[in-house]
């Protein structure tokens, strides 16, 4: 009875300690404060506007590489109220188009809204990050799935932006995105 009661004791510690290093030190411990004063302020109206390129990998559960594609992001503005449209080709051969609906607040506060969302994204944008905070519902042939998704945004000195994401359902992490994204080269031809 005593071992059990130790292995119980055991456990709890170890997830109370589990929980205290995620809210503390983790990447979902950040918060937009963090990046105040840390470089060019990032302003998604500026940053985020225009034909932009994009290209990145999402890694599953076990943390290997399960996918990379490449995409053409169009973003215009109307003050504080952007549409994103994104064209992703994964490296599958398959293509998926998503829209996005981006309105910033006066005090950095954004509210995001796309067809593949339950409910609203919210998120900020402080000095040279920007969170945003949403849930996913995947398409059918991958599963379905409804996921709790944080994303950061961070812009880097040459105006170029690293976007990096974390797909969680139950709490527990099934996949991450790791991108770049910067406005898109266009010929004096096209």
């Amino acid at each position: 009875m005593d071992a059990v009661l130790l292995v119980f004791v055991g456990l709890l510690m170890g997830l109370a300690l589990f929980v205290i290093w995620q809210r503390n030190w983790s990447f979902l411990a950040q918060q937009p404060e963090d990046y105040e004063g840390t470089g060019q302020d990032f302003d998604i109206r500026t940053h985020l506007n225009g034909p932009i390129e994009c290209e990145g990998v999402i890694y599953g559960p076990t943390g290997r590489v399960t996918s990379r594609f490449v995409a053409d992001f169009d973003v215009t503005w109307d003050g504080n109220v952007g549409t994103m449209t994104e064209h992703f080709r994964y490296d599958s051969g398959a293509t998926q188009a998503r829209e996005w609906q981006l309105t910033i607040g006066n005090d950095g506060k954004i509210r995001a809204e796309a067809a593949d969302l339950v409910g609203t994204g919210e998120g900020w944008q402080r000095g040279s990050g920007v969170k945003l905070n949403y849930r996913i519902k995947l398409p059918e042939d991958s599963g379905g799935h409804v996921l709790d998704t944080t994303d950061w945004m961070y812009l880097v000195g040459n105006g170029a932006i690293v976007n990096r994401s974390q797909f969680r359902k139950f709490g527990i992490k099934v996949a991450e995105l790791v991108a770049t994204m910067r406005p898109k080269q266009v010929s004096p031809t096209q």
